[in-house]
């Protein structure tokens, strides 16, 4: 479970079998857990977080989304 981000709390990781989903990033905080697809970005699921929290989260995904892509492909292969 490679993990590629820790800000403002949340962790940014993706587990290491889903290689043959598109790209696409989990978060966590807590107990709380997110999917994010990345191409394009929009909200996969979500568990527990609130509204605002998710706003906070795709600004987030969007600011570092080449280096998840990166990250993604570098990993997984393209």
């Amino acid at each position: 479970m490679p993990t590629v981000l820790r800000i403002k709390g949340y962790r940014f990781f993706f587990f290491s079998l889903e290689g043959n989903e598109p790209p696409h990033i989990h978060v966590e905080h807590g107990d709380k857990v997110a999917k994010f697809w990345l191409k394009p970005i929009n909200l996969a699921s979500s568990s527990s977080f609130r509204s605002h929290e998710l706003t906070e989260i795709r600004a987030i995904v969007i600011e570092h989304s080449k280096t998840f892509l990166e990250k993604w492909y570098g990993y997984f292969g393209s």
